[in-house]
């Protein structure tokens, strides 16, 4: 048996043991940042003032920074929008896999554009990028999984600027996650990463110069920018030795912040303050492009469901954009019933996901023309081939 159940079993007791006490523990924890929110909410200076002061303690710190609007805040969906056009972009890959006879790389981006009651069906595009050989080869060894990551991610915004660039009047994109490019800063994968972001920050800056609206859907948001923004706040009173491991509310969440049940700061179709994002990316992503959030009740009535929306400064200053991208993602959910998502989202997913048997087909195909070309192609190695057989057996 591979999993010894009987151990996992005596853990699940204990852990059930102390579910009352940590509930009661984080109830305690909840009032206390309901309380700090509420005292707090519309003394903005005051909360700047506490971020410049933790940064001069730590100049990585990553919280929320307000704008012009009280932490409370609770913004009405716009009215829907009849005139626009929408693109989603979203990507997959195949990582290098040493156990394989042959190594190689794949690099799938989809993308669905959709203009708004046109009558006409969302059109779809697919841009397959295959690499091999030296293709595959960094100064640091072979390429990395995060290096094809950020390929794959840079790819998505590139096609997002690409069909932008094809369409009049406004403009609405957005991809899955965060705005920020992510990637390994330091070690190996820094160089790829740095000129990734050069490559990035350009494509975000043509958008802008066209007015195309951008934005990063983060759904299930586990990032605590406001709540780590109370915790400054608790900070500035007590005056800790330690910022980085400060975290007197920790087990306290934005969602649950925007999106408690019994009273959730935000209702149905309501965003929040619009936020700057804190953090030591600020290098990278200044002046009209530095990051910014606010959060959006995607849900319903007894169910709300709180995500996190990011864009540029650019577009959280331009309250037309703004209530335009409101609208639009609010329809969008809407059209997904129980499980609100962008649907345009969902579409450019199912587009680009790479299934196993794709994988399979493609590693295939190539081994045929190498061997066709008269390449020396290698086997795979002992240890997948004794996976398959396990698989195999129990089948």
């Amino acid at each position: 048996m591979p999993v010894d159940f009987q151990q996992v079993f005596t853990k699940i007791k204990e852990i059930g043991a102390g579910a009352r006490e940590r509930r009661e523990r984080i109830e305690s924890l909840r009032v206390h940042a309901r309380h700090l929110l509420e005292k707090n909410a519309e003394d903005l200076d005051f909360l700047r003032l506490v971020v410049e002061r933790a940064k001069e303690a730590d100049p990585g710190i990553r919280c929320a920074v307000p704008l012009n609007e009280p932490l409370d805040a609770r913004v009405p969906a716009p009215a829907p929008v009849m005139d626009a056009t929408l693109i989603a972009a979203d990507g997959s890959q195949i990582n290098p896999d040493r156990h394989d006879a042959v190594q190689f790389c794949l690099v799938n981006v989809g993308a669905i554009t959709l203009r708004l009651n046109s009558g006409n069906t969302p059109d779809i595009f697919t841009e397959s990028e295959l690499l091999y050989g030296d293709e595959l080869e960094t100064r640091f060894g072979t390429m990395t999984d995060g290096m094809v990551a950020l390929k794959r991610d840079l790819r998505e915004r590139a096609a997002l600027e690409e069909l932008a660039a094809q369409v009049q009047g406004p403009v609405v994109t957005f991809t899955d996650g965060p705005i920020e490019l992510w990637g390994a800063k330091d070690g190996e994968d820094a160089e790829s990463y740095s000129e990734s972001v050069k490559a990035y920050l350009s494509v975000l800056s043509r958008l802008q110069e066209r007015g195309v609206i951008n934005a990063g859907y983060v759904d299930k948001p586990s990032a605590d920018l406001v709540v780590r923004l109370l915790e400054l706040v608790e900070a500035n009173r007590e005056n800790p030795d330690s910022l980085r491991e400060y975290h007197p509310l920790r087990g306290v969440s934005d969602r649950w912040l925007y999106g408690e049940r019994s009273g959730p700061l935000l209702g149905p179709g309501e965003r929040s303050a619009v936020f700057h994002i804190q953090s030591k990316s600020e290098k990278d992503y200044r002046g009209a492009l530095s990051l910014h959030f606010f959060y959006l009740n995607v849900g319903t009535d007894g169910h709300p469901w709180p995500v996190r929306v990011e864009i540029p400064r650019w577009v959280a200053e331009d309250a037309a954009k703004l209530n335009l991208l409101h609208a639009v993602l609010v329809d969008q959910c809407r059209m997904m019933g129980s499980k609100p998502y962008p649907y345009l989202l969902h579409r450019a997913h199912e587009v680009a996901v790479v299934k196993p048997e794709e994988k399979f087909q493609v590693g295939q195909m190539l081994m045929q023309e190498l061997r066709r070309q008269d390449e020396e192609v290698g086997e795979g190695s002992n240890k997948q081939s004794a996976k398959d057989l396990q698989g195999r057996m129990r089948r």
